[in-house]
This record gives C-alpha cells, sequence and structure tokens, in this order.
C-alpha cells in the first residue's frame, strides 16, 4: 500500500501537517497531539514530544492560543504527556525549551518538576530578532 501525502498547496497547511502525525507516530519519531477544552470540545492549542530512539530521550513542545493561557490547560496536558512518555514510552529523559522572553513557559516546566539546564544566549532567531533558549529537563529517576 502506497500512502498519499498531499503537497502543502494541495490542501491548507495544517491540514499537511496533522497528517503527518500517524505516520510520526508509527515510525516513532514523535507524538503530536491537540489540546482540546475540556466542557466544550474546541481546539485551544497542541502538544508533542519528539523521540530520539537512540538517545531514549524525548523534547517536550507545547503551544496553548493566546485567549487560554495563564488557565492551567498546558500544565495539565504536559502532566498527561510526560507521564505517558515516561510510563508507555519508556523514554529516559525528557527535555525541553523555551524563549528567554517567555517565563511562563519555564513555569510549566517547573510544575512538571523539569530542573533548570542553561541559557544559549542568541541562539535562535524569531522574527528577525536573537533569542536566547532556556533548556529544562527531567529525568525518569526524578519522575514522581
Amino acid at each position: 500500500m502506497t500512502l498519499y501525502i498531499p503537497h502543502p498547496y494541495e490542501e491548507g497547511m495544517a491540514e499537511a501537517w496533522i497528517r503527518t502525525h500517524g505516520i510520526n507516530f508509527k515510525e516513532n519519531r514523535s507524538l503530536e497531539l491537540a489540546i482540546e477544552h475540556k466542557e466544550d470540545k474546541y481546539l485551544i492549542g497542541a502538544i508533542s514530544i519528539g523521540l530520539n530512539k537512540k538517545f531514549n530521550h524525548g523534547e517536550l513542545a507545547y503551544w496553548i492560543g493566546k485567549k487560554y493561557k495563564n488557565n492551567g490547560y498546558c500544565t495539565e496536558a504536559a502532566k498527561g504527556m510526560v507521564q505517558y512518555a515516561f510510563e508507555e514510552l519508556k523514554i529516559n529523559r525528557i527535555f525541553a525549551r523555551h524563549l528567554g522572553k517567555n517565563p511562563a513557559s519555564g513555569k510549566v516546566m517547573s510544575k512538571l518538576g523539569m530542573k533548570y539546564e542553561g541559557t544559549l544566549r542568541q541562539h535562535a532567531i524569531k522574527w528577525g530578532k536573537y533569542e536566547d533558549l532556556v533548556y529544562y529537563g527531567l529525568l525518569k529517576d526524578e519522575y514522581h
């Protein structure tokens, strides 16, 4: 069987991106999920864990719509993803990073029990401006 993945111009960019999720999971590259509002059942964000099987670790990433920030939605979704990664995927380490100008994302990481590991100064460019990347990590042995 041949799997057809449409070119992004044949369908919306979001739809093309979403089509890759099942393939990425099946091939042990990543798990990408929508974050849905519990009561009203609509999309408010996304969360993923990129997997590196060679080193047995994963990179946690997430975004939440501006309108839904500071309500605990991201922390709740991230707790579920961390639990799944350690208990089901059996990885040894999870790491995450955030832009230095977004300390709220670092607070989510701290609430997960992740530890600050360092800052890479002006390591990324976003919208034409150099940005620091702040790294956090959590080992399976530290997970409670």
